[in-house]
């Protein structure tokens, strides 16, 4: 699969198919992941795969109340009943479409095939364990497999979801996020997103970039 292909077209798949993926996918997926850099080359990470149904059904209450915690808290509450009250509008109709799928997602967790537990010690930033699992994300693409990457577990329940999973609970161990696996109901294709010169400056804060990107570059011919 050509890079930008997998840049362009992994994003969160989180309606998926209950088939199991099979062991040399997982294996070339984890593979992918601790090949990413890490701070100091320290590689302070740790990665759970779940795919035993048991323990699925133990963690499943805790990811729904984490949800159900989220989209009450301060940083969405206002959002959804904003977006609740005129969902004709398009930025509006997104962030219902979104609320749907991570719910969606919640409301079966116990399917889902598997999940990665990603866990970090002494990396406050994330930016050791992110590459990583963002690059277990790119491998799974490749595989055709779907991918979401939620923190929400660690976030609101993340002493229960260690104790169910028997991290060590004296040694320093966070759990950075949870990334659900399965292949996909949907289609793949490219989200849409703020053009670049919203988001972007050149030298200093709200300088113009002096680049003129109005769409997605992918697919389309490079020089």
């Amino acid at each position: 699969m050509d890079i930008y292909e997998a840049l362009y077209t992994t994003r969160a798949m989180r309606r998926v198919r209950p088939d199991p993926i099979p062991y040399p996918v997982q294996a070339r997926i984890l593979d992918a992941a601790i090949r990413a850099p890490s701070g100091g080359n320290v590689q302070g990470w740790r990665f759970i795969l779940v795919d035993d149904p048991a323990v699925k059904d133990q963690l499943a209450p805790l990811y729904r109340d984490s949800i159900r915690q989220l989209w009450t808290s301060a940083a969405y509450g206002e959002r959804i009943e904003r977006a609740r009250s005129a969902p004709q509008e398009p930025g509006h109709a997104s962030t219902l479409r979104m609320v749907a799928s991570a719910q969606h997602l919640a409301d079966h967790f116990e399917e889902v095939p598997l999940f990665l537990m990603a866990f970090s010690r002494g990396d406050r930033s994330g930016g050791s364990i992110f590459p990583a699992v963002w690059s277990a994300m790119l491998a799974a693409r490749a595989e055709g497999v779907g991918s979401a990457l939620t923190s929400v577990l660690g976030a609101f329940h993340g002493p229960q979801a260690l104790e169910i999973l028997g991290v060590p609970a004296d040694h320093g161990w966070s759990m950075a996020c949870c990334v659900s696996f399965g292949y996909p109901t949907g289609r793949w294709g490219v989200a849409q997103r703020r053009p670049v010169h919203e988001v972007a400056y050149r030298n200093t804060w709200g300088t113009d970039l002096d680049l003129d990107i109005p769409g997605p570059l992918w697919p389309g011919e490079r020089p």
